[in-house]
């Protein structure tokens, strides 16, 4: 189970202009549709080896 100060320093982190900066390459990177259907390949077969 993850410690409650790690989450914050991940908060923290994601809050951070470093942080914010790398939200925005992901959301612009998952907007363009050849990536968005990688990543659902992937997390189909994730979910599969469960």
């Amino acid at each position: 189970m993850a410690s409650s100060s790690f989450v914050n320093r991940v908060l923290a982190f994601f809050r951070s202009p470093q942080g914010r900066r790398l939200v925005d390459q992901g959301r612009r990177q998952l907007s363009q549709p050849g990536n968005r259907s990688k990543l659902q390949a992937l997390l189909a077969k994730l979910r599969g080896r469960r």
